[in-house]
């Protein structure tokens, strides 16, 4: 058993690993999974598709409030499965959502093997700390996210193929799931630099022959694995198939867009901030090594990832995630060897920023639940009309917790290379974790579509709730299956022309204008603190 009262005294042993790092890591993990609705936008998205999965029964070919969804199952299935064990502990959709903890604890399990394989024991934690402490990834690490399939696929493959040639049956086997996870868990598109980089790796590796032992056993362990899902929808549902491909294959029809190309690049110094500036730093320190495998394994794939995000994906947050693991291990060596004036700055930078910040969300509280400051408090009604606080004890507690848990840190972490990594990383986790005990519910009053669904289900008459949608999207359709079991019909479509009610949604007159002379408006709203998206319910 643990002295903790000597590890209160000592602080956190640097490097981190074993139990530590664990722990370290899982409250990264959990951190802001739980006590909020699903979101507007991707987060309501894939919690409705993994909710009807649940709900149907249907679990070969993803469905979104009753019309196909053409996206690959796996994150779905993973979300159903753990929405299904766990729903008699949590709400449905944060059950679902504890699949992306799951997923993403995997990303940073295997960066961490990618990193020790490719820079040492002593090195290894540093990649997923790096990784955890990119600012892009916070959010979407604890959303519903189907990319962080992809994420873990990523970091899993290249632990796999840093080790290609020594233990040819065990990582291929590994090198196989990635590949197999990747295309059942975010498409065609994503796996391609997955593909793309083995034979780099191959010829890297200083066993050519166990190299290539290990890329065959990967590629039929992967064909093993990821085969079956199409052949049975094939047989089930072709048509379905069918429409799959096409959305897999039209994005690789566009053409290679140097435009897209330089806005994924402008995004990166903030999105993979810190770990972008530390793999500079990494790449200009071991200049006259580039063509080490510990530097061009990821440089390669940082660099085939780019090209197909250039190819394939409009410029957006969400695919820009698949830059991380290699700029995260790229960054590794980097963020240990800076200079010592340097590696203070830098540490002293992420103690006063976070302590800052921690600083400004108990002001918020304050403003929230005592009502101080008083202008503050008026500011905060005044964005979010009808929100009324609660005091929260629970969530003080937290808030109280994370607060010790900081001043902590500071004052006993030892000097270390990864005092400054460790002080970044852990103080963005609680901040985070602050942020999420004691202010979220105001953050969750304006980007829950719940007050929505429920005022139109209200209105609705109860014994027959047939719902016609105009312009709708993805997200508000969901929410109105999640939260109210109605799943709206396309007003042109035969179910939506037996409707006698129409939802529309829109930001002008126009947009919201009754489609015709029939149609009698008897509700409008919108969400919470929204000045430009409006909803209107029309009855024939």
């Amino acid at each position: 058993m643990p002295d903790f009262s000597r590890l209160i005294r000592r602080g956190i042993r640097l490097p981190p690993g074993g139990w530590m790092l664990a722990g370290m890591l899982a409250f990264y993990v959990l951190a802001g999974l739980f006590g909020r609705d699903p979101w507007k936008g991707e987060d309501a998205i894939h919690i409705g598709t993994a909710w009807q999965m649940l709900t149907s029964g249907d679990w070969l070919s993803p469905s979104l409030a009753g019309r196909p969804f053409h996206e690959p199952p796996l994150y779905y299935w993973s979300a159903a499965l753990t929405g299904w064990l766990f729903n008699w502990l949590l709400p449905a959709h944060e059950a679902i959502r504890l699949a992306s903890g799951i997923w993403i604890a995997l990303t940073l399990t295997g960066l961490y093997y990618a990193g020790r394989e490719l820079y040492g024991t002593d090195s290894a934690a540093a990649s997923p700390l790096l990784l955890a402490g990119c600012a892009g990834l916070l959010i979407h690490a604890h959303d519903a996210q189907p990319m962080l399939v992809a994420l873990a696929a990523y970091a899993g493959g290249l632990g796999a193929l840093a080790t290609i040639g020594r233990k040819p049956r065990l990582t291929g086997a590994f090198y196989g799931i990635a590949l197999a996870a990747c295309l059942l868990g975010a498409g065609i598109a994503p796996t391609l630099p997955l593909l793309a980089i083995a034979p780099i790796a191959w010829w890297l590796s200083p066993d050519r022959s166990k190299a290539l032992h290990t890329l065959f056993i990967g590629l039929g362990i992967a064909a093993l694995l990821a085969l079956p899902w199409p052949l049975l929808l094939l047989i089930e549902q072709p048509a379905r198939l069918s429409a799959w491909l096409t959305m897999e294959l039209t994005p690789l029809k566009t053409a290679f867009s140097m435009l897209g190309l330089g806005r994924f690049l402008a995004m990166l110094p903030w999105f993979a901030f810190p770990a972008l500036p530390l793999a500079a730093w990494t790449l200009w320190t071991r200049r006259s090594q580039w063509c080490a495998p510990a530097q061009l394994l990821p440089l390669s794939f940082l660099l085939l990832t780019l090209l197909l995000l250039a190819w394939a994906y409009r410029p957006r947050e969400i695919p820009a995630l698949l830059l991380l693991p290699s700029v995260a291990l790229l960054a590794t060596p980097g963020a240990l060897s800076l200079r010592r004036g340097a590696a203070n700055a830098f540490d002293w930078f992420a103690m006063s920023v976070f302590s800052l910040f921690a600083a400004l969300v108990w002001l918020a509280w304050s403003a929230m639940v005592l009502g101080i400051p008083e202008r503050l408090a008026q500011r905060v009604v005044a964005l979010r009309p009808g929100f009324i606080s609660e005091f929260d004890l629970t969530g003080l507690l937290i808030g109280c917790a994370a607060t010790l848990w900081w001043g902590w840190l500071i004052v006993t972490a030892p000097r270390s290379p990864y005092r400054s990594l460790m002080h970044w990383t852990l103080g963005f986790t609680t901040l985070w974790l602050m942020a999420t005990a004691l202010i979220l519910p105001w953050f969750d009053y304006g980007k829950s579509y719940r007050p929505i669904a429920e005022a139109v289900a209200k209105t609705l008459p109860s014994e027959k709730r047939c719902l016609a949608e105009q312009d709708l999207s993805d997200a508000q359709r969901a929410s109105l299956a999640y939260f109210v079991n109605i799943s709206p019909h396309a007003y042109n479509s035969p179910a939506g022309n037996d409707c006698d009610w129409l939802l529309v949604v829109g930001d002008t007159k126009k947009e919201l204008a009754a489609p015709g002379a029939q149609w009698r408006q008897v509700w409008e709203g919108r969400r919470p603190g929204e000045r430009r998206e409006k909803f209107r319910l029309y009855r024939r």
